[in-house]
């Protein structure tokens, strides 16, 4: 395990049926590296379920109801994809102010297979080279972004990929962003994480 992400604190967002491998794999780098991770959701269960390829997975513990996280408490964002993850985010008005706060701080946000469907509906989309999974590329289009079929794609603060088999060069980028920014001042409690029974 390295410290290179030592002291940073990643919020990741995420609603039920969200694509399990594009969490789980993504959190696992970034505490390798030393981050903190924090399951936020609007579920009001403390539990959400991933999806695993073509079936229902494992439960996960939300660490923070959506409710009462604040992105200021955060140095980045992850959204994972999923088709139902990003469809329920994006009808979502608190999930979408969350998500605009992380890019008017200029904080790194990483978005991943349907993840940027979300940012369409916050607004933050048009005028950005991105990539996604490939079935929402008209929808990015139509908002106004430059689609592209690459692994990786960095905009700024924004880092996206395709899906799972990007995963690898996704949390690489993810990591070199959140290593040049900024540390959050103040830290919100430390929170545990597992997979619920």
């Amino acid at each position: 395990m390295s410290n290179e992400l030592k002291g940073k604190k990643i919020a990741i967002l995420a609603a039920e049926g969200f694509e399990q491998v594009e969490l789980v794999e993504p959190r696992k780098a970034l505490e390798e590296a030393g981050a903190q991770t924090a399951l936020v959701s609007p579920a009001t269960d403390a539990k959400i379920k991933g999806w695993n390829h073509k079936r229902w997975g494992s439960s996960y513990k939300v660490d923070v109801p959506l409710p009462e996280a604040k992105a200021e408490d955060y140095d980045g964002l992850l959204l994972p994809g999923g088709v139902m993850n990003p469809d329920k985010l994006r009808r979502n008005e608190q999930a979408l102010g969350f998500i605009k706060a992380f890019f008017d701080a200029g904080k790194p946000v990483a978005a991943i297979c349907h993840g940027p469907w979300t940012l369409i509906d916050a607004g933050l989309i048009k005028g950005r080279r991105v990539t996604s999974y490939h079935s929402i590329q008209t929808d990015l289009k139509n908002a106004g972004a430059e689609w592209v079929d690459e692994e990786v794609v960095e905009d700024n603060n924004l880092v996206t990929s395709r899906g799972p088999n990007d995963i690898p060069a996704f949390n690489q980028k993810f990591i070199e962003k959140l290593r040049g920014a900024a540390p959050t001042a103040e830290k919100p409690a430390e929170y545990g994480h597992e997979m619920a029974a």
